[in-house]
């Protein structure tokens, strides 16, 4: 399947796009984030770098003719942590062809290049999974909407864009995962939804934790599998809520904890547990990516408020180098390696790409 420039503008947001027509190649993305090179590989002795302190990791890579060359790639740090705010002047793009000994770094001037940040192509949806069983409703719903009502400000841009998407869904002691409002990009939407929870909403005094951490994981799967089938690079977090442990015995600890170590890498899951009576290594467990916990209630837009830093970093943390590149058709196969260098430290990848049928004219 190719990605033609129509599809591909679906997801385009602000940043303008450096257009040399058509990508040849399929997109199909799948995240690495164990620190793993991702489709790339370890740099060329030749160009003498040292250590990696960042890692690059490749995500993906396509050509679009006359001579174009885009690769997603992923920084985080040698502990696996998202690496955000890289500017373009932090990365250097060297590119080697057959008749050279090492490799050459580019001109950015000569060859259009430029890095993008993740917005470019990234489509994030965040599912906010809130526990409103009846202690919850009872003894801290207000400083449960006030913390969630911060997280979607932080999280969503304040003018909606269809690449930021948000579901806010809730649970109790019942066999169902209730949905609050429907993946929406719009802040005011969100917002309202949460202003409108009353304590009525619940009489349930259980709590299907780990039903609802089944169900969630369930319906992010089935957002990146739309995305797939539409041509559309995404990747989804979970983010559960929950002042107690599982009561209504439902589901099993281990069926919970099978889906989250089994869910697609492209899925982030966090956790938020108030007061005395959560299991604060279960929900480290369900929350594999990040878990925080709030002693009391005034305490709970702080532990959102660190939640929505995560998700924001993690984002923020896919970047898009594009540029021309002036080998033509019969050049063959070249390599590239892109290298970064942030403060005190730095990383690289090598890659490759083959300039069969490109020609002049990419700008």
């Amino acid at each position: 399947m190719k990605l033609n420039w129509k599809i591909f503008s679906l997801f385009c947001l602000t940043l303008l796009f450096i257009s040399c027509g058509n990508a040849d190649d399929d997109v199909k993305f799948n995240f690495n984030d164990k620190g793993e090179l991702g489709k790339g590989k370890t740099v060329d002795d030749c160009l003498g770098f040292g250590e990696n302190d960042l890692i690059l990791s490749i995500q993906e890579q396509y050509t679009a003719k006359p001579a174009k060359v885009s690769i997603f790639f992923k920084v985080s740090d040698a502990n696996g942590n998202p690496v955000s705010g890289l500017r373009p002047e932090d990365f250097t793009i060297y590119e080697q062809g057959r008749n050279d000994e090492c490799f050459n770094k580019i001109s950015t001037s000569e060859s259009s290049a430029k890095i993008s940040p993740n917005e470019k192509i990234f489509n994030n949806s965040t599912l906010l999974v809130l526990d409103l069983s009846k202690s919850v409703l009872d003894s801290s719903l207000d400083e449960l909407k006030s913390a969630s009502i911060s997280f979607v400000n932080n999280v969503m841009p304040e003018i909606g864009k269809e690449s930021f998407t948000m579901s806010i869904l809730w649970f109790d002691g019942e066999n169902k995962l209730h949905e609050l409002t429907p993946l929406t990009s719009s802040r005011e939407d969100l917002v309202s939804a949460i202003e409108g929870i009353t304590s009525t909403i619940s009489s349930d005094a259980s709590t299907d934790l780990y039903g609802a951490v089944i169900k969630s994981t369930d319906l992010a799967s089935e957002l990146l599998k739309d995305n797939s089938s539409q041509d559309v690079i995404g990747a989804s977090s979970v983010v559960l809520f929950t002042d107690g442990t599982d009561q209504a015995s439902r589901y099993t600890k281990a069926a919970a904890l099978k889906k989250v170590t089994e869910a697609d890498p492209n899925i982030s899951f966090f956790t938020i547990g108030l007061g005395s009576e959560i299991d604060t290594e279960i929900l480290k467990e369900l929350g594999k990516t990040f878990s925080v916990f709030a002693s009391n209630k005034e305490e709970l837009e702080t532990t959102f408020n660190e939640i929505s830093s995560k998700i924001s970093e993690r984002a923020n943390s896919f970047y898009l180098f594009e540029y021309c590149t002036p080998k033509r058709d019969g050049s063959g196969t070249s390599n590239l390696v892109i290298q970064v260098k942030n403060q005190s430290r730095e990383g690289a990848v090598q890659t490759k790409f083959s300039a069969d049928g490109f020609t002049g004219g990419c700008e």
